[in-house]
């Protein structure tokens, strides 16, 4: 089962370095994201608190920290778990209240938010609360197994990044 903790860690590891990274590599990126937050919380626009995307941020790489070792990961499964609710509250408010909110997930606009970024949110809190489950084990790790586990998390990774690029790519033609 340790196994299954691995890949949950590489897996939202990596969904939640490429967040950090697209939000911070540059002052448009920042500035984008920011200005993309108060569509997505439940709150009148002004009263939006001007320090919730720095706090995003903050949480953000405070998860890929903790779920770097073996001793922490289970406090960043479960921080990766709460952000990922925390933000699909936010999508479905979003859709709730009719808001055309574009998803700078991962530090670029997309489409607009949607019922499939809800949906790969929700899955990858299922990822977080399987390795939470797992990932209290001392069981040794083969080298084979732990390999495919990381391979395993990096193409959930990839395909969680990627929602909207797959979404357009199997999308029917018009």
């Amino acid at each position: 089962m340790e196994y299954v903790a691995v890949t949950a860690r590489c897996t939202l590891g990596i969904v939640f370095l490429v967040a950090v990274v697209g939000k911070v590599r540059g002052r448009a990126a920042f500035e984008a994201f920011r200005r993309s937050v108060p569509a997505l919380v439940p709150l009148p626009r002004g009263r939006v608190p001007a320090a919730l995307p720095a706090a995003v941020v903050a949480v953000e790489s405070a998860t890929v920290v903790l779920l770097t070792t073996r001793s922490t990961a289970p406090a960043g499964l479960v921080l990766a778990g709460a952000a990922l609710l925390a933000f699909s509250l936010g999508i479905g408010h979003a859709l709730r209240s009719g808001t055309r909110a574009s998803c700078n997930c991962f530090g670029t606009p997309a489409a607009p938010l949607g019922r499939r970024h809800l949906v790969r949110n929700l899955a990858l809190v299922a990822v977080a609360v399987a390795g939470a489950a797992t990932s209290y084990g001392d069981a040794r790790l083969h080298v084979a197994g732990a390999v495919l586990a990381i391979a395993a998390g990096g193409l959930l990774a990839l395909l969680a990044v990627f929602t909207d690029d797959l979404a357009d790519l199997f999308a029917k033609p018009h």
